[in-house]
């Protein structure tokens, strides 16, 4: 029988495969960026993302949809359901994958030209395209594991994808670089890589649908004659669900879907799209334009994009936890496992958001080959808080059976950044794009918890969030000033890399201490927390928790 993940072990499972994802992407893009000679880091950063966007859009919300509407088929004994939804998510994918594969193609040379105005981008535009063909099935398929509570398969296909994305896709731009083509086939060199990503993924996903199956059959058989003839009959009363009913069924739950998880794509998209068009006003000339546009959707957002990790994997997690919850009446369940995915948000993706931050210049300095990108990195980074609540705001709303509030707050936020980077970008450059994302993700964070409030009553913090903002700013001061005096010292003793590193360290040791100790001094952590968190945390935090900490527990009120 195959064992399912629980929230804790599948957050894990997840979040370990983001984080392996991330690191190995951010290692792609720090060797391509010594390659480079001109703007071919941003027609790489230009092609991912209008890719990942339309990617999105392939799958139109369908894997998270899936994923509920399988957790809810199994939860009330309707197996056979599960499967017919699952086959119709697969037959959709395949059907836009070829479809906007083919678009983008096409479309290619006029987005690079009118919308980016770097008509040199359209080569790694096309080169990347082919890849929308498979990922929208596997996007189904990580769906349909994730419904089944079984995280193992997603992660896994996630980490073979970047492993054969990365490698073959250096591999192939070194072979270029060295014949001397430039930088937009160097970059489009690197962006085909996506396509043997594909490739990997899919392979690893019909692995593990064939393990899946043989074990479901092996359920079967064991549990006897009786069950295979119910089976049977589940079957054929499945059979008769048409392809319309399920689409519409899919759809009414997916449109929410999609909206709130292109967000940040969105987001990205526009800060590539309309960056030079949008900041004529303040820059220069183009080419300084080019060149700040590029610092922040390739330097920033690489780094950016590794505070949201744990924040994605909690998404994904609790959505089929928090279904099946909810969909059989286990509203106290429901209310504490919404509480927990936010408590874990906020003692552990705030000072990653805050880590990045307040050492921008040492992290972005040891990447990257200008390290006068970090300025535009700090920005970035340091909105990626509200982005996590973000994130997990909207998955309790999906996984409680409202998707329609947070659809609504998505929709604002949209406009509040459109409207805030053509207002921003004249009179605020790059700066300008940042600071209208950071309102995005707060005004949509905002409207989230209003609508959550509604239907759970949340116990995050409580009476204790006084003392924990203290202990964030504490920490940030610390960091920074860590960072200020490693680069101030050592500056002129050694190598500028060297002293990023150092600085990079020094900075991340400071920062956990002091973060670790003022939450536990503070009584911000106590020892119930101590005591729920998985094993390994729980046995490093417990002994720390017991010294230092406040032996009589305050209740939590509500958050």
């Amino acid at each position: 029988m195959t064992k399912k993940d629980s929230l804790i072990r599948g957050t894990l499972i997840l979040a370990a495969a983001a984080l392996i994802a991330r690191a190995l992407g951010l290692f792609q893009r720090v060797p391509l960026d010594y390659l480079f000679t001109g703007g071919g880091s941003g027609y790489l950063a230009v092609a991912n993302n209008v890719y990942l966007y339309l990617l999105v859009i392939a799958t139109a919300g369908i894997p998270s949809a899936i994923s509920k509407m399988v957790s809810e088929r199994y939860a009330l004994g309707r197996p056979e359901e599960a499967q017919r939804i699952y086959r119709a998510g697969l037959l959709f994918g395949a059907v836009t994958g070829v479809l906007l594969a083919v678009v983008l193609y096409i479309i290619a040379p006029w987005y690079a030209e009118h919308l980016v105005k770097s008509p040199a981008a359209t080569g790694s535009i096309r080169a990347i395209a082919p890849a929308l063909i498979l990922f929208p099935i596997i996007a189904m398929m990580r769906g349909y594991f994730q419904g089944r509570q079984m995280m193992s398969a997603g992660g896994i296909s996630q980490i073979v994808e970047q492993i054969a994305r990365v490698l073959l896709g250096i591999a192939l731009a070194v072979t270029v670089f060295n014949w001397g083509w430039g930088d937009t086939w160097v970059s489009a060199a690197a962006t085909f890589g996506s396509v043997f990503g594909s490739l990997g993924a899919f392979l690893v996903m019909l692995y593990y649908a064939r393990k899946l199956k043989k074990a479901d059959m092996e359920e079967q058989l064991a549990a006897g004659a009786e069950a295979i003839s119910a089976a049977r009959t589940a079957r054929a009363a499945a059979s008769q669900l048409k392809l319309g009913g399920i689409y519409r069924e899919i759809f009414k739950m997916s449109i929410p879907v999609v909206v709130t998880a292109m967000t940040v794509q969105f987001i990205y998209l526009i800060d590539s799209s309309f960056f030079i068009r949008w900041t004529e006003g303040f820059y220069v000339n183009g080419e300084t334009a080019e060149k700040i546009r590029n610092y922040l959707i390739y330097n920033g957002q690489s780094i950016a994009g590794l505070p949201p990790i744990l924040a994605i994997a909690l998404a994904q997690s609790i959505l089929p936890v928090l279904s099946a919850a909810y969909s059989v009446g286990k509203h106290d369940e429901v209310q504490r496992q919404a509480s927990l995915v936010m408590r874990i948000v906020v003692f552990t993706g705030v000072p990653m958001a805050l880590l990045l931050t307040v050492a921008a210049h040492s992290v972005n300095g040891l990447l990257f080959a200008d390290p006068n990108a970090s300025g535009m990195v700090a920005a970035l980074t340091i909105g990626t808080i509200f982005q996590i609540t973000m994130l997990t705001t909207n998955s309790i709303l999906f996984g409680i059976g409202t998707p329609r509030p947070a659809m609504i707050s998505t929709l604002i936020g949209y406009a509040v950044k459109v409207f805030g980077s053509m207002l921003l970008g004249p009179v605020m450059g790059g700066y300008g794009f940042v600071l209208a994302s950071m309102l995005c993700f707060m005004i949509i964070t905002g409207l989230n918890l209003l609508a959550i409030r509604k239907k759970v009553k949340l116990q995050v913090l409580g009476k204790r969030w006084a003392p924990y903002l203290i202990s964030t700013v504490i920490t940030a001061v610390a960091g920074f000033g860590t960072d200020m005096t490693v680069r101030g010292v050592l500056g002129s003793m050694m190598n500028a890399k060297l002293v990023f590193l150092a600085g990079s360290l020094a900075t991340g040791i400071v920062t956990g201490l002091f973060y670790l100790f003022l939450l536990i001094a503070l009584g911000v952590i106590r020892e119930a927390d101590a005591k729920s968190f998985p094993g390994p945390l729980r046995k490093l935090l417990l002994p720390f928790v017991r010294r230092f900490g406040r032996r009589s527990p305050e209740s939590a009120a509500s958050a």
